[in-house]
């Protein structure tokens, strides 16, 4: 799943990182984002960089750790408890470029080897420009959008401001328009 090829390099807004994903956190028995109980990866790298956002430190592509084989052990050992409803990739971002490739490669691997979990992927980005990643084949909801402080409704479920969206991804793909995610 991680690169090998330490020479890879990316130039996204004047930044230089290496080809791997990172992460601060994992959350276990998370009830605030997404349905159930949920493991929560929080990954490194953000470049929407939201005023007031609640993890300005998961902004930064090389803070925190590499994502490893511990790291995800971890991950999956949370998900062998019946209890867990499934996984929420956030951060940060996991459509940031660094984590892409680690995240498509991460829900891939846990649609197989857990069908009846569920996987939320949280992103600054909008439906219509992330849509087509391969990513979404496994994703089961997306919020999307940047959060807005001026939209802050604290009142709102799984979302911080009014501007984002819970999107059903399947439904979405299937009919090829954005599907609410019923509450």
């Amino acid at each position: 799943m991680l690169k090998n090829d330490e020479n890879t390099k990316y130039c996204f807004k004047d930044a230089f990182w290496e080809d791997f994903m990172r992460y601060h956190n994992i959350t276990k028995d998370d009830m605030l984002n997404g349905d159930g109980l949920r493991v929560v990866l929080w990954v490194a790298g953000c470049a929407h960089c939201c005023p007031q956002c609640q993890n300005p430190v998961t902004w930064d592509p090389d803070g925190g750790l590499l994502f490893d084989e511990a790291a995800k052990q971890e991950l999956f050992e949370q998900l062998e408890q019946s209890y867990i409803s499934g996984i929420t990739f956030s951060g940060g971002d996991p459509m940031y470029p660094t984590n892409q490739l680690d995240v498509e490669a991460l829900a891939r691997e846990i649609k197989e080897k857990f069908p009846d979990k569920t996987i939320w992927l949280y992103t600054g980005g909008l439906w219509e420009e992330v849509c087509r990643s391969p990513i979404m084949r496994y994703v089961d909801v997306l919020v999307d959008g940047e959060f807005e402080v001026d939209k802050m409704d604290t009142q709102l479920h799984w979302k911080g401001s009014s501007n984002q969206r819970v999107i059903d991804v399947p439904q979405s793909l299937a009919a090829g328009r954005v599907v609410l995610h019923c509450e």
